[in-house]
C-alpha cells in the first residue's frame, strides 16, 4: 500500500513538519528516522545509516563554505555595493506612475540575470544572494514588490540554467552527473546518451518554467505588497561618499579574478580550487589582507553554515532512503500492470516518484543515482525512446528541487530576503515555488515524454 511505503511515509513527515515551520535540520533528522522505523531497519541501523551518509554531503559542505568566502571577498571589492546604491539612488528620483513599475520590473529582470549568472558565467550558485539581495530589499519596500516574486525570480535563474546549459554548475548536472549515469546503467541495454541530447529534452520542460515565472511575475504577485520598513536607509550624502571610496583598481582586481575563477572552474570541474585560485587574487590585489583571511573564511562561513548543514543532514536522509528500498517498492507500485498501452500513466507516475524523492533529499544532483538505476530498464521495457528516457529522468530529478524545504534553490533565495525577518522560507519561498515551477514541470516533462 503507497501509504505504508517508507519514502512516502518520510516526505509526507518532512513535509508537514516543514509547513509547521520546524527547523529544516530538525525535520530531516525526524523524517530519516521515520523512514528506518518503517522499514526493515532498526534503530541502530537507522541511525549508523543517517551518520554514516553525512558525508556525502562534505564535499558540497565545504563548496559551499569557499563559495561564501569568494562572496565575502567580492563584496569587499565594492562591486556589489557600488551597484545596490546605484539602485538605491536611481529609486530616490524616480517617479510614480507606469516609470515605478517599468523600474520594479527592470529590478527583477536584473535579479534574474545575476541568478542565471551565477550557475555558468559566475559559477558561485547561491553565494551571491546574501551579498546582493539584502542592500536591494530596502529598494523592494518602496517600491511595494511582493517578494515571493523575487523569490520565484531568482529560483528560476538557479534550477532551469543547470537544467538547460552545460556550463558551470550545468556542466556537472548533465555531463557529470545525468549523462554519467544514464551511460553506466544503459550500457548494456544498448542506451547512450549525450550532452547534446540531454539539453535537447530539457528544452521543453524548461519552457514550462519560463511560463510559470511568468505567471509568477506578471499574474499570482503583480499586486503591491506592504512591509513594515525598520532598516534606516542611506542618504544621498552618505551613496556618494561610498560611490567615491569604492577604488578602480579593486573593481578591476575583481573582474580578474571573477574570469580566473570561471576559467578554472570549467577546466578542473572543481569549484573548491577555482573558488581558492579567486580568493588568491583577491588578498594579492589588496582587497583584503592576507592576515584577515581567517576573517574571511569565518564570514563566508556564517553566510553559508545553515544551507551547509541542511544539505549534510539532506545526504544522510538520502542514505536512510537508499537503505529502506523503498523507492524500488514505490516504482514496483506504480509500474506494476502498466504496458507500452500505459506509457502516458507510467510517465506521470515516474514524474511523481521523482517529485516526492527530490522533495526529501533536496538536490536533483542527489536524486539521479538513486532513479537511473530503475528508470533506465523500466523506460525501454515500456518503448520510451532514448531522448524520452532522458526526459523523464532528468525531469525526474529535478521536478522537486524548487519547492523543496531542503534546497539550495529555495534556501538560497530566503538567505536573502528574510534580512528583516519579513520573509518566511515555506510559505514565501517554497510554496510558491512549488506551485509555478513543480506543476509546469510535470506538465510539460510529461508532454515532452510523449512527444519525443
Amino acid at each position: 500500500m503507497l501509504l505504508t511505503n517508507p519514502v512516502v511515509l518520510s516526505i509526507i513527515v518532512l513535509l508537514a513538519l516543514s509547513l509547521l515551520r520546524i527547523n529544516v535540520v530538525i525535520s530531516l533528522v525526524i523524517s530519516a528516522l521515520v523512514a528506518g522505523f518503517t522499514s526493515n531497519l532498526s534503530i541502530d541501523e537507522t541511525i549508523s545509516t543517517f551518520t554514516n551518509g553525512l558525508g556525502g554531503g562534505a564535499e558540497v559542505a565545504m563548496n559551499y563554505a569557499i563559495l561564501g568566502a569568494f562572496a565575502v571577498a567580492i563584496s569587499k571589492s565594492g562591486i556589489t555595493d557600488l551597484i545596490a546604491y546605484k539602485v538605491i539612488k536611481k529609486v530616490g528620483h524616480t517617479p510614480t506612475g507606469r516609470s515605478v513599475a517599468g523600474f520594479k520590473y527592470l529590478i527583477l529582470g536584473i535579479l534574474l540575470a545575476f541568478s542565471i549568472s551565477s550557475q555558468n558565467i559566475l559559477p558561485v550558485h547561491i553565494a551571491f544572494i546574501p551579498i546582493v539581495v539584502p542592500p536591494l530589499v530596502s529598494i523592494f519596500n518602496k517600491l511595494k514588490i511582493d517578494r515571493r516574486a523575487v523569490a520565484c525570480v531568482l529560483t528560476f535563474g538557479l534550477t532551469a540554467t543547470y537544467m538547460l546549459l552545460p556550463i558551470g554548475f550545468g556542466k556537472i548536472f548533465i555531463e557529470s552527473v545525468l549523462v554519467k549515469n544514464i551511460n553506466t546503467v544503459g550500457a548494456d541495454l544498448g542506451l547512450h546518451t549525450t550532452v547534446g541530447q540531454v539539453s535537447m529534452a530539457m528544452a521543453i520542460p524548461v519552457a514550462g518554467m519560463i511560463l510559470g515565472l511568468l505567471f509568477a511575475v506578471f499574474v499570482s504577485y503583480r499586486k503591491p505588497r506592504e512591509y513594515v520598513s525598520i532598516a534606516t536607509e542611506p542618504t544621498t550624502d552618505e551613496i556618494e561618499k561610498h560611490i567615491a571610496n569604492i577604488k578602480p583598481f579593486h573593481i578591476t582586481a575583481s573582474v580578474i579574478a571573477i574570469v580566473l575563477t570561471v576559467v578554472l572552474q570549467l577546466q578542473t570541474e572543481s569549484t573548491i580550487i577555482a573558488g581558492l585560485a579567486g580568493l588568491v587574487i583577491f588578498g594579492a590585489c589588496g582587497i583584503f589582507r592576507l592576515k584577515e583571511s581567517n576573517d574571511i573564511f569565518q564570514q563566508g562561513l556564517r553566510l553559508m553554515a545553515m544551507i551547509g548543514f541542511v544539505m549534510i543532514a539532506a545526504s544522510g536522509f538520502a542514505a536512510v532512503i537508499n537503505a529502506t528500498g523503498g523507492v524500488t517498492l514505490l516504482v514496483d507500485t506504480f509500474s506494476q500492470g502498466l504496458g507500452p498501452d500505459n506509457k502516458g500513466i507510467a510517465a506521470f507516475l515516474m514524474l511523481i516518484v521523482g517529485l516526492f524523492i527530490t522533495m526529501g533529499i533536496g538536490s536533483s544532483f542527489s536524486t539521479v543515482p538513486v532513479i537511473t538505476s530503475i528508470y533506465v530498464p523500466l523506460c525501454l521495457s515500456l518503448g520510451f525512446s532514448p531522448l524520452a528516457t532522458v526526459t523523464i529522468i532528468g525531469v525526474a530529478a529535478a521536478v522537486g528541487d524548487a519547492g523543496s524545504p531542503a534546497s539550495d534553490s529555495t534556501l538560497g533565495p530566503t538567505s536573502g530576503l528574510n534580512i528583516d525577518g519579513k520573509h518566511d522560507h515555506i510559505w514565501d519561498s517554497v510554496v510558491p515555488t512549488f506551485i509555478h515551477y513543480n506543476i509546469p514541470l510535470i506538465i510539460f516533462g510529461w508532454i515532452a515524454a510523449m512527444v519525443l
